[in-house]
């Protein structure tokens, strides 16, 4: 599981920001993982503390988020 920039409050924010392509960043707040470079993963938000309320599907190129469900 990984957390993406910024920290979305809603999944419809985060899908939207996708959609316009922002060039999301995934990353990893434990520090003992690596975030996906290329690949699929999973984004959970909003951000801890607060209770996570949504998850995501993405896939990541480059670094960047290009799709997500």
């Amino acid at each position: 599981m990984s957390y993406v920039l910024p920290d979305f409050k809603t999944k419809k924010e985060f899908i939207a920001a996708v959609k316009a392509g922002k060039g999301l960043r995934t990353y990893n707040p434990s520090g003992m993982f690596e975030a996906t470079q290329n690949g699929n993963d999973t984004v959970e938000g909003p951000h801890y503390p607060k209770p996570h309320k949504w998850y995501s599907s993405v896939i990541v190129k480059d670094g960047c988020v290009v799709s997500a469900k």
